[in-house]
């Protein structure tokens, strides 16, 4: 479940809390860095001024409360002198101090005392209930200790000046960076708001809409990423219910041809004659009928990954042999003149799919070229590759559509057209799958559809690959049944 405000609150609150991380660091440092550099100050100016002062402190007990009072005011700071008394602990007994009131709350001063014990001058912070003080004790060789302290509530005002001041800058920053960061957030939320609107379009197979974004940066490039996501899937949606269309359309043609006839020899008296025509008709429709779902169920086979090839060696010349023995008729009844060209020539591959594909394409060249074209089937090697190629004298295909011939239920117009349009496109598939490649070669004035596969070292003519094949069926590989 999403959080209100969502990605805008967090945003605006991880500002905030970077600010208040780096004033907070801020206060942490100059704070008490400032604090201790002003305490440390005032000790030194009393340290520099009281100790010549000390030391010149007369040895006549009497007359110390008229020299603490006189050093009192030259270092505007209070001023104590201590006697030392002999007992088995040593200990200060306030004998002058320059404020007239009570020196009880100075007799256990701990920097007194430290300076009595190190015999060394000594100095201090010292924080009571009356307030907080500079001290600085220096022991005197007539057996005394001169203490002087100072108060710091005047040094400290600034330091609590400048805490003041940062709190309050503080203070004010965080409201801008929430302020700010909610205004920002609020932008990058709004963009983001629009693409997730636009992806639960697409989803819903709304295409139509572009979705635009100005901004430069990663949301701008996100945005673009989900447009040519969107182009995509709409070209995906196109072709599939172009798919669909023609295949409805493939299959109820021959379907109704097939409705009708069965009417015509069931309701009408016909000669045995036409009767004979009828039925090599509909025998016609029912091989069409096979080799759509044949071509139906190869290229269901490609999409999901589930087609499998085999790889062993194949006589090219041998395929095209078989291949101009099975279309002979078909080259005869046609007017088409049906010529071979071979090189001895061994190819990686599937025998039966290396004829499925040439198939396609002789036949392709029979169908869409006029009667009197001269059609060749070549097998020849060039390089490391071996090719299977069919030449033709026909009229050609216009530039804008050799690669379109490639496509799905693609069929060239014209009275010519004919087929499901799936031969070429389930020809490229296998041959990917084979290691090779179906092209059509534009730059020459003959129309030439080529099949190219990996060479493979001509077998020993004892075995004539024989072993190869049981090699590659120990494995496991499966060959599949060609299609009729």
């Amino acid at each position: 479940m999403r959080l209100p405000g969502g990605i805008r609150i967090r945003i605006a609150l991880v500002l905030v809390g970077i600010i208040a991380g780096a004033l907070g660091t801020a206060y942490l440092i100059v704070v008490p860095s400032l604090e201790r550099r002003l305490v440390d100050a005032r000790l030194d100016q009393l340290e520099d001024v009281g100790v010549p002062l000390a030391q010149s402190l007369p040895e006549d007990t009497q007359i110390w409360q008229d020299s603490v009072e006189e050093y009192a005011v030259i270092t505007n700071a209070r001023v104590i002198a201590f006697d030392i008394l002999s007992t088995n602990q040593p200990a200060l007994a306030p004998l002058a101090d320059s404020r007239t009131r009570s020196s009880r709350d100075v007799a256990t001063d701990s920097v007194a005392f430290q300076a009595l014990l190190s015999g060394k001058v000594e100095r201090g912070r010292v924080v009571d209930a009356t307030g907080d003080y500079a001290n600085v004790a220096v022991p005197i060789d007539a057996g005394a200790v001169v203490l002087f302290q100072a108060p710091l509530a005047d040094s400290l005002a600034t330091v609590t000046l400048v805490e003041q001041r940062l709190l309050l800058a503080t203070g004010f920053a965080l409201v801008l960076a929430l302020v700010l960061g909610l205004t920002a957030a609020g932008m990058f939320a709004n963009r983001l708001l629009r693409l997730e609107t636009a992806a639960e379009r697409i989803a819903g197979g709304d295409f139509g809409a572009p979705i635009v974004d100005r901004g430069n940066d990663e949301i701008g490039e996100l945005a673009d990423a989900f447009d040519r996501m969107r182009v995509q899937l709409a070209q995906l949606d196109n072709a599939r219910k172009a798919f669909v269309a023609n295949a409805s359309h493939e299959l109820r043609t021959p379907l109704f041809s097939l409705g009708g006839f069965l009417e015509l020899l069931v309701d009408e008296e016909l000669d045995d004659e036409t009767r004979r025509r009828f039925l090599e008709t509909m025998q016609g429709q029912v091989q069409r009928l096979a080799k759509l779902s044949t071509d139906l169920l190869d290229l269901s086979r490609v999409d999901a990954g589930q087609l499998r090839v085999l790889h062993e060696p194949v006589d090219l010349g041998e395929v095209v042999r078989l291949l101009a023995s099975e279309l002979e008729h078909v080259a005869a009844s046609t007017g088409h003149l049906l010529e071979t060209d071979i090189e001895p020539l061994w190819c990686e591959g599937d025998e039966a799919r290396v004829l499925q594909i040439a198939r396609a394409l002789a036949t392709n060249a029979l169908i869409h070229t006029p009667a009197g074209t001269r059609v060749v089937i070549r097998a020849r090697r060039r390089g490391d590759r071996g090719e299977l190629s069919v030449e033709d004298d026909g009229p050609g295909i216009p530039a804008h559509n050799r690669e379109a011939v490639f496509g799905r239920f693609y069929r060239v117009g014209g009275d010519m057209a004919s087929g499901s349009g799936l031969g070429l496109a389930i020809a490229r598939e296998i041959a990917k799958l084979m290691g090779g490649a179906v092209r059509l070669d534009s730059d020459r004035d003959p129309t030439v559809f080529t099949l190219d596969l990996p060479v493979y070292p001509t077998p020993d003519p004892q075995s004539g690959g024989a072993s190869f094949s049981r090699e590659n069926d120990a494995r496991g590989i499966e060959r599949v049944p060609q299609a009729s």
